[in-house]
């Protein structure tokens, strides 16, 4: 079924016209005098409910973006005109909590839609005497009217399959539609009661809010709260582990449909990890899960798969399996590090136990916070400024405090203290700024009551997401880059200026205002110190160093409802802009090259293999980066197909996480496939490659980050 459905949607002729600002149009219009909350609830059912809805000869799970974005019944001039108005509502955007968000399914799927609408009422009651009533109320009863939005659209898709079923000659097909139509009504009024009820409802809540124009909206822990639908299943003979597996697949693929609107959808989800009191929680479903995903082999779905202490050999050996497809999936996280990390916030125990992750890596309290947020930190560049008294040496603009000049710096300590003013006087700035944009807009206007539907305790509440309904407070990340390049840079001035003394701090800081030029003896010796990923204390323990004083620093700031500012080690693939604002470093970069990658040494200088590597990223104390880290790996194929090779690669993993590493994600593609793909992509074109916290296809990317992943260091 799914290589049928694959063939159907490739063979689409896609012209892409989103009408999704033409559908908000006519719901504002028609309540243009309405509370701005209302007016958005109808907004939302316009969206829901207006267009076309899809539907493919080979759905087992409908629901598809195809009706909202390949829609031509609308000019270019209409659209025009109902963007001017959709517009001035405005909308929350990542920067302001509007998606990167785990709803909480396992509440929803116990409820169902009619549950949820019946916690309405009762909360509509309950506040109706508050002494801010109206403001509770009328977020409440903006929050039935996209429920109640949402219902139709399941009817609208029942019926949609029903009308699909009616034409199809295929026994067979005509059997599935009508299956599905039949879930589809159920769902309406009912909780659903087998696997595919549930996976349906979850799949089409999904794609609401991808109507809403929300990304990354993760699916967190489906092997958990899937796992009881599939159990009842199993044991009732209703489903197999193959059935589940095209079930999942059928639906995950239709994330390949995002490339419509000009991008793959970094859709997370968790599997494996223990659960809520402790105990191990891998079960068949995680299995299912992580073969549905090898199956669709695009990057849409971004698998995490939860490491713990107990879990079976067979599952990581089954995810070594997938990811040496080349597909790069599942990055490997460890419960170990993530659960004290969040625990240290205040969160409960048994909520820390239960994270997942959205967007790429970072953690998150599923369905009990706000939307994720956060920013990037270009941490060398305040080496660069306290190198040169806070001023930048590209520009010769003062960007930092005078925290002396070079000459001045007689021991590496002053060098340490200087930089960390800079990088306290930075995180200012950047705190600031983030301030000025999360906390632009009013509260009360800017309501998501549809998303709130899925977020604890908002409705008991009678509040939004964003307005002091959520069980915690909102939380941002900072991530901090260039974790090697600094550790890099700060051995080399310790090993050469100061105790080889081979010349000055001031001669050094000259050396990379000329970029090196005239200077290869000199960069030719910083290249020789130390390197970050050799297992070396002397420069690991700069890394150290790098993720404590972050921390603390950072550690002072709080979102604007209380939330913690979390410290992440991750980039992305901003190590490559973020470089062009750096100049040269005492590591022997040159000026504007791309930084290190995320938490991973510098490519090509971790020279001493995959074990030394591994010692050096495991001394940071991980739970001090509550967001989460990146690390970047790339080995030879045959380590994950050669079942000797990957019995030492697993020992590996479990040995780095039992040191205390929190992440790691692997390439199992080699240099010269990467290579060849260069000069010949259009025999690439579905090769997938892991990049930084998410995958892509590779022939998709800039020259620039493929090259950035095909310098990696390749082991074996």
């Amino acid at each position: 079924m799914l290589e049928n459905l694959k063939q159907e949607l490739q063979s689409l002729d896609i012209q892409p016209r989103d009408i999704g600002a033409y559908l908000k149009y006519l719901g504002f219009s028609a309540h243009l005098d309405e509370p701005a909350a209302l007016a958005r609830a109808y907004a939302a059912e316009s969206l829901f409910c207006g267009h076309r809805k899809q539907i493919y000869r080979h759905d087992r799970i409908v629901g598809s973006i195809y009706g909202l974005v390949c829609d031509g019944r609308v000019s270019q001039q209409e659209l025009a005109y109902a963007k001017t108005l959709a517009d001035s509502y405005g909308a929350n955007s990542f920067a302001t909590n509007a998606d990167h968000y785990a709803p909480n399914y396992e509440a929803f799927l116990s409820a169902g839609v009619s549950g949820i609408l019946q916690k309405i009422q009762r909360s509509m009651r309950m506040h109706q005497r508050d002494s801010d009533a109206p403001k509770r109320l009328e977020f409440l009863s903006a929050a039935e009217v996209t429920m109640k939005a949402f219902q139709r659209m399941l009817i609208q898709y029942g019926e949609a399959a029903a009308e699909k079923a009616g034409a199809e000659a295929d026994n067979a097909s005509r059997s599935e539609l009508m299956e599905a139509s039949r879930i589809c009504h159920k769902l309406s009024a009912e909780r659903p009661g087998t696997f595919r009820e549930a996976l349906q409802l979850v799949w089409l809540a999904y794609v609401a809010f991808v109507y809403e124009g929300r990304y990354a909206m993760a699916f967190g822990r489906m092997d958990q709260y899937l796992y009881p639908f599939f159990e009842r299943d199993l044991e009732a003979g209703r489903i197999d582990h193959e059935t589940a597996v095209e079930l999942l697949s059928c639906a995950l693929y239709k994330i390949s449909e995002h490339r419509w609107l000009g991008g793959d959808d970094v859709v997370n989800i968790a599997i494996g990890g223990v659960k809520a009191d402790g105990s191990g929680g891998v079960n068949e479903l995680s299995y299912c899960i992580l073969e549905a995903v090898h199956r669709c082999n695009i990057p849409g779905p971004n698998l995490s798969a939860r490491y713990y202490e107990g879990m079976p050999d067979s599952f990581l050996d089954a995810c070594l399996q997938v990811i040496g497809t080349g597909l790069g999936y599942p990055a490997l996280m460890n419960d170990s590090v993530n659960i004290p990390a969040l625990h240290r916030h205040g969160y409960s125990l048994e909520d820390s136990r239960n994270y997942c992750m959205v967007g790429c890596i970072e953690n998150f309290i599923q369905g009990k916070q706000p939307p994720w947020t956060d920013g990037r930190f270009n941490t060398p560049k305040y080496l660069e400024l306290a190198l040169n008294d806070g001023r930048c040496m590209l520009t010769g603009v003062q960007m930092g405090p005078k925290t002396g000049p070079a000459e001045k710096m007689a021991t590496m300590q002053e060098v340490i203290e200087a930089f960390r003013q800079q990088m306290v006087y930075g995180a200012a700035d950047y705190m600031a700024r983030f301030r000025n944009e999360n906390e632009r807009y009013n509260r009360v206007r800017y309501v998501q009551p549809f998303l709130s539907c899925f977020c604890d305790d908002c409705i008991e509440r009678g509040l939004d997401i964003n307005d002091g309904g959520a069980r915690y407070p909102s939380v941002h990340g900072a991530c901090c880059m260039g974790t090697a390049t600094v550790a890099d840079s700060l051995a080399a001035i310790e090993r050469i200026v100061y105790e080889e003394k081979a010349l000055t701090l001031a001669a050094l800081r000259d050396v990379l205002l000329a970029d090196y030029e005239g200077h290869e003896d000199i960069r030719r010796k910083l290249l020789s110190a130390p390197k970050y990923g050799n297992n070396d204390d002397f420069v690991d323990k700069y890394a150290v160093w790098f993720i404590k004083v972050q921390e603390e620093i950072f550690s002072n700031y709080h979102t604007w409802d209380g939330g913690p500012i979390y410290v992440a080690v991750a980039s992305n693939v901003s190590n490559i802009p973020a470089g062009e604002e750096v100049a040269a470093t005492p590591d022997g970069r040159k000026s504007r090259s791309p930084l290190s990658d995320a938490a991973s040494p510098m490519h090509g200088r971790d020279t001493n293999g995959p074990t030394a590597v591994l010692h050096s990223m495991a001394k940071p104390d991980y739970t001090l980066a509550s967001c989460g880290t990146v690390l970047n790996q790339k080995y030879s194929p045959v380590m994950f197909t050669d079942s000797v090779k990957r019995q030492k690669l697993l020992s590996l993993v479990k040995v780095y996480f039992q040191k205390g590493g929190q992440e790691i994600q692997m390439n199992a593609v080699s240099r010269e496939m990467l290579m060849d793909a260069q000069k010949r992509p259009e025999q690439y074109r579905n090769l997938v490659v892991r990049v930084s916290g998410f995958s892509a296809f590779y022939t998709s990317l800039t020259k620039e980050v493929q090259n950035d992943i095909l310098m990696r260091t390749e082991h074996d």
